[in-house]
């Protein structure tokens, strides 16, 4: 009996919430965040040491997954967004995890259609 109610408990303790690309509005008078002004710098801060085409160790990253241009990264925002928008945490793995701040101005980038400049 002991057994099932550990393994009940790690089923139920391993389910989490996250934020959804629906669940975040672009403001009503849009964003002043770019690919110029942020997501290009959040990308090369916290994401292309894994996700880069330079990058000499992937540490497992796939290789469709590279956001070294605006393109590459806005045909993966959706994805991007799932792992590291918001409080979405699962990307970067860490230990220096983006701040909430920059999480939450990545969401708001990618609501209001990851715009490039």
């Amino acid at each position: 009996m002991r057994k099932y109610t550990l393994l009940l408990a790690l089923l139920v303790g391993g389910c989490a919430e996250w934020t959804e690309l629906e669940d975040v509005s672009c403001p009503p008078e849009g964003t002043d965040l770019t690919w110029e002004n942020f997501a290009r710098g959040f990308m090369i801060a916290h994401c292309n040491s894994c996700h880069s085409v330079d990058t000499p160790d992937r540490q497992g990253a796939p290789r469709a997954y590279v956001f070294d241009t605006y393109e590459q990264a806005h045909a993966l925002r959706e994805r991007i967004f799932i792992r590291s928008a918001a409080d979405n945490v699962t990307m970067p793995p860490g230990p220096d995890d983006p701040p909430l701040e920059e999480r939450d101005m990545l969401a708001e980038w990618i609501a209001c259609g990851a715009p490039a400049d």
